[in-house]
């Protein structure tokens, strides 16, 4: 990884931190797959977009309807938990 990405990983994660008001690190606790028969939806505000099939790192079960979750492109964002299913 370069310098440029580690900096750019740096901000994105700080910014994560000030919009959801996360203290502490950041500590991936589980991965988690988006259900294939899930209704594919953009996102926006605090929600992450969801992809049908796609792995997310779990950040924090925030309550019993959602979840935090971060995707590949480093997004963070909440995840109705109906639509999560095992690894």
């Amino acid at each position: 990884m370069t310098l440029k990405e580690c900096k750019k990983e740096e901000k994105a994660d700080r910014e994560f931190q000030k919009k959801f008001k996360f203290e502490g690190t950041i500590n991936v606790l589980t991965q988690m797959m988006v259900d294939p028969a899930v209704t594919e939806k953009r996102g926006g505000g605090k929600n992450l977009p969801l992809r049908r099939g796609e792995i997310l790192d779990v950040i924090q079960f925030t309550n019993q309807e959602q979840i935090l979750c971060r995707n590949s492109q480093r997004r963070y964002g909440y995840v109705p938990r109906a639509a999560m299913l095992h690894l």
